[in-house]
């Protein structure tokens, strides 16, 4: 799978999270592409960016949110760039299929967009005109990642949240164990072949053994059960 995230930040140096975001970014199948660092001036090339967005399969816009939208470039992309004839229309529809996703930088926590909260609106309900975007253009919408509070953070929500990113932007769009598994397997299997050290590789290896014995385990529990509403649905 090869991802595109489309990042507007007007002051990104200054953001602490977009910082944390890039440099978790996994070293294949990813593109990073800042938008104010690309387009100084304002001046979006439509041709190269419609022909970007060609190359992948998965489409991110990540931004901080900033009066329940985006920044003024990333609106301006989305108006210059997703053209009839092009993303959408009786000609268009080039991106259709393709998988569309946020990354939303928060300022409060999460809990406060929701009824009673200090917000009032749910992020899905505040997120709508992307979802609409998405509809129009016949991609798959995936549930947004919202980061909130970067800053208050301790390292293992930090830990927690690379995780989460790397598998927003990498894993398949299964919310399923097994498909959460295979994604371990995969970064363990590629971690294998990074040159590592004979002890670090002996680890990488027990690893992948364990989380193998344990999808068998699953496996068998699951066939068990399997038989289990059989015998008494017989």
């Amino acid at each position: 799978m090869q991802t595109l995230i489309i990042v507007s930040h007007p002051s990104l140096t200054d953001s602490s999270a977009q910082r944390f975001l890039w440099e978790s970014l996994p070293a294949e199948g990813v593109t990073w592409h800042h938008l104010e660092s690309v387009y100084p001036d304002g001046e979006i090339d439509r041709e190269a960016e419609q022909q970007q967005l060609l190359q992948y399969d998965r489409i991110i816009f990540q931004f901080p949110f900033y009066w329940y939208s985006s920044p003024a470039l990333l609106k301006q992309w989305q108006d210059i760039v997703l053209t009839d004839g092009f993303a959408y229309g009786t000609n268009g529809g080039r991106l259709s299929g393709k998988e569309f996703g946020l990354v939303l930088a928060l300022g409060v926590n999460e809990r406060e967009y929701q009824a009673g909260g200090r917000e009032g609106f749910s992020i899905s309900e505040l997120t709508r005109p992307y979802q609409a975007m998405a509809k129009k253009c016949g991609m798959v919408y995936l549930p947004t990642l919202a980061v909130s509070k970067f800053d208050y953070l301790n390292d293992t929500k930090k830990k927690e949240l690379l995780i989460t990113y790397q598998q927003y932007l990498t894993k398949v769009n299964d919310a399923s164990l097994k498909a959460s598994e295979n994604w371990f397997i995969l970064q363990l299997q590629s971690l294998g072949k990074a040159g590592l050290s004979d002890a670090d590789q002996q680890l990488v290896e027990h690893l992948l053994a364990v989380l193998e014995g344990n999808r068998e385990q699953l496996d068998d529990l699951a066939w068990t059960l399997a038989q289990m509403e059989g015998n008494q649905l017989g």
